[in-house]
């Protein structure tokens, strides 16, 4: 990846997932830059900040205490504090630490968040918030505490105090006390000036580098799940007549389109299609037969939630906001109701693709087509696959109860202040693990296709069909006896994520709708 350039305009999924991929950086190496462009965007608005900051005219977080406390004033000699104490006072996080290339990613987005200009931060705590991007300085936050009210409050709170030399991060693979990371990398713990503390702490960060993370890893996901559904279509010599174009144009729904046309590339030059094109079945059951609205419908929601992530990581989401005009007003911008809705949509997608990928598994099992039962040639003695589905079910179940939509809920918070709040933060953190749970589900179904695909053979299957076959050969072999399958299904999963399945592919099909 060439250096992420900043600006606060125009920073996509991609880049976020790709950032979050990448080694830990090299002493000298630089993850990003800033647009120079932006600079002037940040000083006007700093400007405008340090003019209400003295006035006596109230503004909140600025002059003002915060939440319920807003009516109580603050004195010029206290500001300083005042943001000082926000930040401890509101890191009050619990549970799991938030994985690293996630800290990396909620520091890319409030970077370019702030590059905006309508936060009032100084160019001095954007500079600081760089170095321990490019420095790999990420600070230990806990996963649990957000509500995604006025954003996500308690994790960016434990984010900035790293900032001050507080608290601990992870840096170059050792957790260690911020003061001492600071101290040894020539940075100086930051004084916030006013507004700083609440521009820090304000925002929606955690939430969209959550989702964003899992929406990068999604997409690649629903590409491998086309991928398999060629494969099982080989496996169970299913018809391709139901991905015929003609079929999707009166129903033109675009991810439906889009599945039909990768499973006809997929499939291109398959002789065991071209083997069975005049048997006597006359359709296949669902989970073959309606792939492309299937997973039509799953791709729909997953690029319906990449908008929403995308307009989010290039947005204002703080409060106050400041305009150019001077105008300082107080708003809702920092409200995780859009990410809360998008990212439950998300899960139910995923969740929907790993239930219909376990009920392939289940096809390939039954012996279907002169295929082996359990995809063993000697059960009895063996028990064949049928475990790896146990586990898929097991999954998939799991899926549905993470499904229930933490965005119906509100519970009042800041004694009524924040009355309605979205619950967004858990939305966010439910959404990766459902994708982790379907990806171990499509990674059980390649690992049952390729060896339902190999009991083809001597017939060749499709083009796509024939290199994801070979790409899950080179790690995973041929199985014909009971063998310890945890570290297969290790291995699968680890390709399925990896995204080395899809390339071998796309390499010889072209890229993947």
């Amino acid at each position: 990846m060439s250096t992420l350039i900043l600006n606060g305009e125009s920073l996509k999924i991609e880049q976020l997932g790709t950032l979050a991929e990448m080694r830990p950086a090299g002493i000298g190496e630089r993850r990003v830059w800033v647009s120079p462009e932006a600079r002037g965007k940040v000083l006007r608005g700093r400007q405008i900040i340090d003019q209400v900051a003295g006035s006596n005219t109230p503004h909140y977080g600025i002059n003002t205490g915060f939440g319920p406390l807003c009516t109580k004033a603050i004195s010029d000699e206290d500001l300083s504090t005042l943001q000082h104490n926000i930040l401890v006072s509101h890191a009050t996080g619990v549970g799991d630490r938030v994985p690293d290339p996630i800290v990396r990613l909620m520091l890319a987005t409030k970077i370019n968040s702030l590059l905006k200009g309508f936060s009032g931060v100084s160019w001095e705590l954007i500079e600081v918030l760089v170095e321990f991007l490019n420095n790999d300085v990420l600070p230990h936050i806990p996963r649990q505490g957000s509500v995604g009210a006025s954003g996500d409050l308690a994790p960016l709170a434990h984010m900035g105090l790293a900032l001050l030399g507080l608290g601990k991060v992870s840096h170059r693979g050792h957790d260690r006390d911020a003061a001492d990371v600071l101290r040894e990398l020539k940075i100086a713990p930051v004084k916030l000036q006013p507004k700083e503390g609440l521009a820090l702490l304000n925002g929606t960060q955690f939430m969209s580098s959550y989702g964003a993370l899992s929406l990068f890893r999604a997409q690649r996901l629903l590409r491998l799940a086309d991928i398999n559904a060629g494969l099982s279509l080989e496996a169970i010599r299913g018809s391709i007549r139901p991905f015929d174009k003609r079929v999707q144009e009166v129903r033109p729904l675009p991810g439906q389109r889009r599945v039909a046309e990768n499973i006809r590339r997929i499939m291109e030059e398959s002789e065991i299609l071209e083997s069975h094109k005049d048997c006597s079945k006359v359709q296949d059951p669902y989970s073959l037969r309606c792939v492309p609205q299937v997973h039509g419908a799953s791709r729909d929601a997953i690029s319906y939630a990449s908008r929403v992530i995308e307009i989010e990581i290039n947005s204002a989401t703080d409060n106050p906001l400041v305009f150019d005009n001077g105008d300082v007003i107080s708003q809702g911008n920092f409200h995780g109701q859009p990410l809360a809705l998008a990212l439950d949509f998300a899960a139910m997608a995923l969740a929907e693709i790993a239930n219909i990928s376990e009920r392939r598994t289940y096809l390939l099992l039954e012996g279907r087509d002169g295929l082996p039962k359990l995809l063993m040639k000697d059960t009895g003695l063996n028990s064949g696959f049928m475990m790896p589905q146990y586990t898929a079910a097991a999954l998939v179940s799991e899926n549905k109860v993470l499904c229930h939509p933490a965005s119906v809920d509100s519970i009042p918070t800041s004694l009524g202040q924040e009355d309605h709040v979205s619950m967004g933060s858990i939305s966010a953190t439910k959404l990766l693990r459902v994708l982790e749970n379907s990806e171990a589900v499509l990674a059980i179904e390649t690992m049952c296709a390729c060896q339902g695909v190999d009991y083809r053979s001597p017939l060749s299957p499709g083009m796509g069909v024939a290199a994801a076959l070979h790409r899950v050969r080179q790690d995973i072999s041929h199985v014909e006896k009971d063998t310890l399958f945890a570290p297969l299904m290790e291995t699968a999963t680890r390709l399925v994520r990896s995204g080395a399945i899809v390339k071998a592919v796309e390499e010889r099909v072209g890229d993947l709708n």
